[in-house]
């Protein structure tokens, strides 16, 4: 209920500064043009999640999975870190916080390993490794446009040796942080039969066609919502109590509404140009870290998507925006607000029961986020 306070708070300074006049009604509209998109594939990919775990379908997978891991925690661990960093790659952050999060705490519960290595993999790659594709992160969609290239191959030569640093980095300090779990052996549980063969299967055709949907050239709020509807419908006719209020978050689409409004108000009265000022200029490597390190920041501070749009215009060009994205798509690993991807692991661990130390966390990400920075803007530098 916090988060939706706070969005609240946030929609309501937003409201002032149009209604005074701060706020021009035409950036306000721009604004909203930008990023309805962005919360609408939230909230249906969100439902489409919820859905599938009431069928059963992640913990199927999380069975299968655990079989493939032979009872060895590191090969375990090291597929979790694959099936992260692809799905980012392909599907996006959001879609990894939604979808991979209740498979690898299954996974951790059916193998009897401890499940906060394998969801802090989750949560670091879904955001570090969401620097490839224009599709892996709804800032690179925002950034697309305007980073010049008109391909997602040029994107990804672009930032394919950042993407490579900001995957390596996040999977070296876990593996050394939580060294003694993953190196462990567990027994192979037997399988689970599921409650609903019917609604298991709708589950997974969904997720199977909605992947390549994502990746398709469609917009991703398109998929994302036809696969709630249509698995919605399934449930409507078999499992009717499981269409409830609580699985919509509608809380995060507050909290990020209000955000985007703050920002563009804060921007329209010169928060971009004292931003500017601090980000620097020039594309040299200490010039790009500069800017990379006010992304990460900025993002840190409020969230990634409006600390990316308050930055924009700071940026001038490609390798910039390259350096841009970097701080505010391997930077947003501190707090816990930093991205969506991260507010909606929260959510999906506090469906699970999973308490996370806020105090570790943050203490692990001060120690993460410059190295992974630091490491990507050099790539960045020498490849690009």
């Amino acid at each position: 209920m916090r988060t939706a306070l706070i969005g609240c708070v946030a929609l309501l300074l937003g409201a002032v500064a149009i209604l005074t006049g701060l706020l021009p009604e035409t950036d306000a509209l721009a604004v909203a043009n930008r990023v309805w998109p962005i919360l609408l594939f939230v909230v249906a990919i969100t439902v489409v999640t919820e859905l599938a775990a009431e069928a059963g379908l992640f913990t199927v997978v999380a069975e299968t999975l655990a079989r493939w891991g032979a009872g060895r925690a590191i090969l375990l661990w090291l597929m979790v870190v694959a099936l992260a960093s692809v799905s980012t790659i392909f599907l996006s952050l959001d879609t990894t916080a939604v979808l991979l999060t209740p498979v690898v705490i299954a996974v951790a519960k059916h193998a009897g390993l401890p499940p906060m290595p394998f969801a802090l993999t989750t949560v670091w790659l879904a955001n570090s490794a969401s620097l490839l594709l224009p599709v892996s992160n709804l800032t690179n969609l925002l950034a697309f446009g305007q980073i010049g290239h008109d391909s997602p191959g040029r994107f990804a030569a672009l930032m394919g040796a950042p993407a490579a640093v900001a995957v390596l980095v996040p999977t070296i300090v876990i593996f050394f942080v939580y060294r003694r779990q993953l190196t462990t052996r567990y027994l192979i549980a037997e399988r689970t039969a599921p409650t609903d063969r019917v609604l298991l299967i709708a589950s997974a055709v969904v997720v199977v066609l909605i992947l390549p949907a994502l990746v398709s050239g469609l917009p991703v709020w398109i998929p994302a919502v036809a696969g709630a509807v249509v698995l919605a419908g399934v449930f409507l006719l078999r499992r009717r109590d499981a269409l409830r209020f609580s699985i919509i978050p509608w809380q995060l689409v507050l909290l990020a509404s209000g955000l985007f409004l703050v920002i563009a108000s804060a921007s329209a009265m010169g928060l971009s140009v004292g931003l500017g000022v601090v980000a620097g200029h020039g594309h040299g490597f200490l010039s790009l870290l500069r800017l990379a390190g006010t992304g990460a920041l900025a993002s840190n501070a409020v969230n990634n998507l409006p600390a990316y749009l308050a930055l924009e215009p700071t940026a001038g060009s490609a390798i910039r925006l390259a350096a841009l994205l970097i701080g505010v798509n391997a930077g947003p690993l501190i707090t816990p607000w930093a991205s969506l991807a991260t507010l909606l692991w929260k959510q999906r661990l506090d469906s699970q029961g999973i308490d996370v130390s806020w105090r570790r966390y943050v203490g692990l990400g001060l120690v993460v986020v410059p190295l992974t920075v630091v490491g990507a803007v050099g790539a960045l530098a020498l490849f690009a």
